[in-house]
């Protein structure tokens, strides 16, 4: 991805309302609604992205792991909150994913595969049980869940893209200050909160 349009996305994600901002989906077109749902808080696409860049970061096994660890724990914690389970502290648990991969990216981190994968899990679960609490009453389920993945799914592959295309740059430098903005961006979240 240039660095170009990498900046459109950024610019375009910066114009999405805010974190706890999701409703007014059409729920006829379940996949479209879930896909579109997360794009409506910052704080699912910069968790997204984070995730992405990090593995990337990680590299190895950690480019797949970290990605499909954080879909797999969505879907179950989106599974829960549908199914009617009360969760607790959400909205917490997701302002604390935006402000720990911010770190991790801040201070480059590399954590062992299982534990960098297990804490990303945990964190997907929150935002996962948030899509749960704000599935539209009248749209299906399944397809919504395929679709809040599927936006998942790009926006870590943008990360991912993010690191490739600083590769002419100094990535390590570029990744540590991109992982400062986005912890910042969780403590202002929580400020806001």
């Amino acid at each position: 991805m240039r660095k170009s349009h990498f900046l459109v996305v950024a610019a375009l994600a910066s114009l999405t309302s805010g974190a706890f901002a999701h409703s007014g989906h059409e729920a006829s077109m379940p996949f479209i609604s879930g896909f579109l749902h997360p794009m409506m808080g910052f704080d699912h696409l910069i968790a997204m992205f984070a995730v992405g860049l990090w593995g990337a970061r990680l590299g190895g096994k950690a480019i797949f792991a970290a990605p499909f660890a954080f879909v797999a724990t969505m879907i179950i914690g989106f599974s829960l909150a549908i199914a009617g389970m009360s969760i607790p502290y959400i909205e917490q648990g997701i302002i604390a994913s935006v402000i720990f991969l911010g770190l991790v990216l801040a201070f480059s981190a590399r954590l062992p595969l299982v534990f960098s994968s297990g804490l990303v899990a945990v964190f997907a679960f929150f935002h996962g049980a948030a899509h749960g609490m704000e599935l539209p009453a009248d749209a299906h389920a399944t397809g919504f869940a395929m679709g809040f993945a599927a936006a998942s799914i790009f926006f870590h592959l943008i990360g991912v893209a993010f690191n490739k295309a600083i590769e002419p740059l100094n990535q390590k430098i570029v990744s540590r200050m991109t992982g400062s903005l986005i912890a910042l961006s969780g403590v202002f979240l929580a400020i806001g909160a």
